[in-house]
C-alpha cells in the first residue's frame, strides 16, 4: 500500500470511477436508507444508535467513499456524498446525520493529513476496516465556539495527553475514534488551536449527561469526560483555524444542507400523495392545498439549486484565492447553512398543512412529526445568530 500519496478534496476529480461508481455508491446508499427506513421510527422514540442502517453502510464501504482509491476508498467527490446524504436524510434524519458528520472528519483528513504518514494510515484503516469518526469541538464554559478551546494538548517526549469536557460528541460512544480540538499547548491562546486524531484505544469517555432531546435523538450526542493520550503524530500538521477554513466549515454546511434537502424532499414527496389523492377522490376539482403543494415544491427546488451552486463554488476554489474572494466564499457558505436550516423547516410545514391531521397524527404514511422535530434542531447546531454574526464581520472586512 502507498501510504505516500497525496490527494487533495478542493483539487481531485469529481469521481476517480466517473459516474458509474457514483451511481453504484448512490445505488448502495439506497439499500441502506431502506434498512433505515424500517427502524427510523425505533431510532427515535428509543433515543439509540442506527445500528442496523450502519451495518448495510460498512458492508457496503460508504465509510470510506471519499478516501481515494490508492488508499482503497472509492474515490468519491464531495458532490457524490452529499447526494448520499440527501437519500440517507429522506428516510431517516440521525442516520443521514451521522454520515454527514463522518464524511466532514474524513475530507479534513484528506486535505489537510495526506502529508503525514499516520493520517495516511488512518484513512487506509477508514477504508479497509470502516472505521467510524466522531468530532469533539464543543466545551464546557466554551459552548459551541469551534474557534476557541479551553483544554490543551500537553506533550512529553513523542506522547500527548489531553482533557476535555465535552457537552455534545454525537455518537461518541459509537465510534472508532475522535478528532479533538484543543489549544496546541497549556500557554497557548483560546483561538492557538490544534486537531487531533485519537482512536478508540487512545481515550476513555467518562458519560457526563444524557441525550433526550425534541428530534436527532439517534444521534446520541452525549456529553463526555474525554480523556486521550496517544503519538505528537496524531496532531494534524495544520493549525485548526485553516482546517475550519478551507475545509470543515464548508464542507459542514454543505453536506448538512444535504441532509436537510433529504428529510424536506422526503415531506414533499408525502404531500404530493396526500394531494394526488384528494384531487383522485373529487376529479375536476383542485384541494384547497394546490397553492400550498406549489409553493413546497419551488422550494425544494431554491433548495436544491442553493446546494449545487455551493458545490460548484467549493470545487472551483483554490489555494491562491485572494483574501476577498475567501471572505466571499466562506460569507456564502454561511449564508447556505442558515438559509438552508430555515427554508427546509418552512417547507415541511408547508407540506404538513397539505396533509393536515393525517401528517399531524403519528403512524400514518403521511406523518411529519419527526421531520419537523429533527429539523429543529437545524438553526440551532452552530446556531444561526452566531453564523449571522460571523457573516456580518465578514462583509465589513469585504472589499471586493
Amino acid at each position: 500500500m502507498n501510504t505516500g500519496a497525496k490527494v487533495t478534496l478542493a483539487h481531485a476529480n469529481p469521481d476517480a470511477g466517473g459516474v458509474m461508481a457514483s451511481d453504484a455508491l448512490l445505488a448502495a446508499a439506497r439499500e441502506a436508507a431502506t434498512v433505515a427506513q424500517r427502524f427510523a421510527d425505533a431510532v427515535d422514540q428509543e433515543a439509540r444508535f442506527p445500528h442496523e442502517a450502519f451495518e448495510v453502510l460498512r458492508d457496503q464501504g460508504l465509510l470510506g467513499a471519499m478516501v481515494p482509491a490508492v488508499l482503497g476508498g472509492s474515490g468519491a467527490s464531495l458532490a457524490t456524498v452529499a447526494a448520499i446524504c440527501k437519500v440517507l436524510g429522506e428516510t431517516c434524519a440521525s442516520t443521514g446525520m451521522i454520515y454527514a458528520m463522518h464524511q466532514i472528519q474524513v475530507a479534513c483528513l484528506l486535505d489537510h493529513g495526506t502529508g503525514s504518514p499516520w493520517h495516511q494510515h488512518l484513512l487506509a484503516r477508514i477504508a479497509g476496516e470502516q472505521l467510524l469518526l466522531a468530532s469533539a469541538t464543543s466545551e464546557e464554559a466554551i459552548g459551541g465556539a469551534l474557534r476557541s478551546s479551553g483544554c490543551a494538548v500537553n506533550v512529553d517526549g513523542d506522547r500527548f495527553h489531553l482533557l476535555k469536557m465535552a457537552p455534545t460528541i454525537s455518537y461518541g460512544a459509537h465510534a472508532d475514534g475522535i478528532l479533538i480540538t484543543a489549544r496546541r499547548n497549556a500557554d497557548a491562546s483560546p483561538s492557538d488551536q490544534v486537531l487531533v486524531c485519537a482512536l478508540k484505544s487512545d481515550y476513555t469517555l467518562q458519560g457526563l449527561n444524557a441525550w433526550d432531546t425534541l428530534g436527532m435523538r439517534g444521534t446520541c450526542s452525549n456529553g463526555f469526560r474525554l480523556e486521550a493520550t496517544g503519538q505528537v503524530d496524531q496532531v494534524l500538521p495544520v493549525p485548526f483555524g485553516e482546517i475550519a477554513d478551507a475545509t470543515m466549515t464548508p464542507v459542514s454546511h454543505i453536506l448538512w444542507s444535504s441532509l436537510w434537502l433529504g428529510i424536506a424532499s422526503d415531506a414533499v414527496s408525502r404531500a404530493k400523495t396526500f394531494f394526488q389523492g384528494q384531487a383522485r377522490a373529487r376529479p375536476g376539482q383542485l384541494p384547497p392545498s394546490a397553492s400550498r403543494v406549489s409553493e413546497a415544491v419551488s422550494l425544494l427546488q431554491m433548495m436544491e439549486g442553493r446546494v449545487d451552486l455551493a458545490l460548484a463554488h467549493q470545487r472551483s476554489r483554490h489555494a491562491g484565492a485572494s483574501v476577498s474572494a475567501a471572505f466571499a466564499l466562506a460569507a456564502e457558505m454561511n449564508g447556505l447553512k442558515t438559509a438552508m436550516s430555515t427554508m427546509a423547516l418552512e417547507v415541511v410545514q408547508q407540506a404538513l398543512l397539505v396533509c393536515g391531521m393525517a401528517g399531524y397524527k403519528h403512524g400514518t404514511p403521511f406523518s411529519l412529526g419527526r421531520h419537523l422535530r429533527d429539523l429543529w434542531s437545524a438553526p440551532l447546531m452552530i446556531n444561526n445568530d452566531r453564523i449571522q454574526t460571523n457573516t456580518a464581520n465578514l462583509l465589513l472586512a469585504d472589499r471586493s
